[in-house]
């Protein structure tokens, strides 16, 4: 096998898309309109957030950060998913191939530290609601949001350096976007460093936030089960939307790590490509869903919005 170095490669060719002849119009517009149907959804939410002072609250910051996070990482992936499925020849330059690798990449590792700083916010509001106000204050709401962005991308930075300066023997990537994993595969010599670093990158970014979560849900049951039927209900109405985000965001994302491991070969091609997309697109749709439709402030905001512009029209 001819090593190639990875400065020399100038493309990676996307080996999981197949010809779909005139479906792929069908396909473009679907996607496209799901795309949209994103944004619109995620950007009229942060709107609200942002020009009501009521929704000024902890909960509700970490919320905006959170729809902030489903645009980004939406951006990372559709714009180049939509190019190509209309290509006959599906391939991507090694610079914007990194580009997505960490955008993807980090938009998971945010998006589990932003559910964990939420459990933290809804752990001091049920467990301890009447120091609540003294323990989240605006300077640590501040140092949480740093907490929730800085440290993932600053992981996933270190972790894309090593793998674009790996020495590869191909450029055959089998996916329908560009994936770390699958180019650290493409290496021609050993690959320890990186897997040591991308393990200890996951501990840090994906397992502790994780813990935290499990660590929080674990005391906010236990008050719930000695406390009033009050505080049961204010903790299933906060929690409920949180819980579905983590199961919905971890199902996809646990999809994907098997199917990076191991052999997957007997699943339908189509099933395959559909759940290895399924974290990077239906998260970010259905966040934006699950709180407005649960999140009683925000719903009525939003209809109080839909009815006006109803009204001028």
């Amino acid at each position: 096998m001819i090593v190639i170095n990875s400065t020399q490669v100038s493309y990676f060719t996307l080996g999981a898309y197949f010809d779909t002849e005139l479906f792929k119009y069908l396909f473009f517009m679907i996607i496209a309109h799901f795309y949209i149907l994103t944004l619109c959804a995620n950007v009229l939410l942060i709107v609200i957030i942002c020009m009501n002072r009521s929704l000024h609250e902890p909960m509700y910051i970490f919320l905006c950060s959170l729809f902030v996070n489903e645009l980004y990482g939406s951006t990372g992936l559709f714009p180049m998913l939509l190019v190509q499925i209309l290509s006959d020849i599906h391939t991507v330059s090694v610079p914007l191939c990194f580009l997505q690798i960490f955008c993807v990449y980090s938009y998971v590792s945010v998006e589990f530290t932003n559910l964990a700083a939420m459990s933290y916010d809804r752990y001091l509001a049920i467990c301890y609601p009447l120091q609540y106000n003294a323990y989240m204050t605006s300077s640590k709401i501040a140092m949480l949001i740093a907490v929730i962005w800085l440290p993932p991308f600053l992981a996933v930075f270190v972790t894309t350096s090593l793998s674009a300066s790996l020495q590869l023997c191909g450029n055959i990537i089998s996916k329908v976007y560009c994936d770390n994993y699958s180019v650290i595969k493409l290496a021609c010599f050993d690959t320890r460093i990186n897997n040591v670093y991308e393990l200890t990158a996951a501990s840090l970014t994906i397992c502790v936030p994780v813990s935290v979560i499990f660590y929080t849900y674990l005391k906010i049951l236990k008050v719930c089960f000695s406390g009033s039927q009050q505080t049961r209900q204010k903790a299933i109405s906060t929690c409920t939307p949180h819980l579905a985000s983590l199961l919905n965001f971890s199902f996809g994302v646990s999809f994907e790590v098997l199917q990076n491991r191991f052999d997957m070969s007997s699943v339908p091609n189509m099933l395959r490509i559909f759940l290895s997309l399924y974290f990077l697109t239906c998260q970010p749709l259905f966040n934006p869903l699950m709180y407005g439709l649960n999140m009683s402030k925000i719903l009525i905001i939003c209809k109080s919005v839909l009815l006006s512009s109803l009204g001028k029209c």
